[in-house]
């Protein structure tokens, strides 16, 4: 095999074996071992948990359910714990839909039960599930001091109800069902948020979310960082396309220019 040691120490570190030969295909399994264990696991200021998180957000999004079932245990492995796992898949559901987050969990779940943890996990909720006023106003104090009003300006050009309706539906969801939720805090799920959006291929929702997820604590190396250790699993055009909003980022520029 033609593995650099740092990509031969990390997948050994994360799996807990050594990489074998690929019988069909060595070649392509060298390239992207490298790749993926080497140079984009070593660049920027990520640590190893917050790397597999976000490889699991992005498997979880592309419902890459083999190679998912794989960096859950991975994450496990070297130090993730079960309700960070969790939280990280269900903090996708606003953006990728409950269906595939569902398909998710199902395989997280399974490796928790051979990794002998009891199911269901500890409750993380916060807000009353029932309570519409408390759903809204909880993600509405997440929501404001990251993207301002802008979802409300946005929309209310929608015929009625729905100028009301969809904004009420994104900050209660997003915001005030899950970004309030324990197990990760808001600045996680923002990167989490951020690199779900990429590997979906949202490029309109990718400039906003950039910037919530600089003004939500993460520096720009940091947000940078968790773009390129996805970029071996989204691809080079998904991860670029948030990348160089990251590089054209103006923390003094108004909620306008991230629309």
């Amino acid at each position: 095999m033609a593995l650099t040691p740092q990509a031969r120490e990390t997948f050994t570190r994360l799996f807990g074996l050594e990489p074998q030969p690929h019988p069909t295909d060595p070649e392509l399994f060298d390239i992207l071992q490298n790749e993926i264990f080497d140079e984009a696991f070593s660049a920027g200021v990520l640590t190893d948990v917050e790397r597999e998180l976000l490889t699991v957000t992005v498997l979880t999004a592309m419902q890459t359910l083999p190679q998912l079932t794989a960096h859950v245990g991975a994450a496990l492995n070297i130090g993730a714990g079960p309700l960070q796992l969790r939280e990280t898949i269900y903090q996708c559901a606003p953006y990728i839909g409950f269906p595939k987050t569902l398909n998710a969990i199902d395989i997280a779940n399974k490796v928790f039960e051979a990794r002998g943890i009891s199911l269901p996990l500890e409750s993380a909720g916060t807000v009353d599930a029932t309570d519409p006023s408390a759903r809204e106003q909880a993600g509405a104090a997440i929501q404001a001091p990251l993207y301002g009003n802008e979802v409300k300006e946005v929309f209310s050009a929608l015929p009625e109800p729905f100028d009301q309706f969809v904004p009420h539906l994104l900050t209660s969801s997003a915001f005030g069902d899950f970004a309030t939720r324990g197990g990760l805090d808001v600045a996680q799920r923002e990167l989490i948020s951020l690199v779900a959006i990429a590997a979906i291929g949202a490029t309109t929702q990718l400039r906003p979310h950039v910037a919530g997820a600089i003004r939500a604590g993460s520096s720009r190396q940091k947000v940078a960082a968790a773009l390129v250790q996805v970029m071996p699993y989204i691809g080079g055009p998904y991860a670029l396309s948030g990348l160089v909003l990251v590089a054209r980022y103006d923390e003094n520029a108004s909620t306008e220019a991230y629309r």
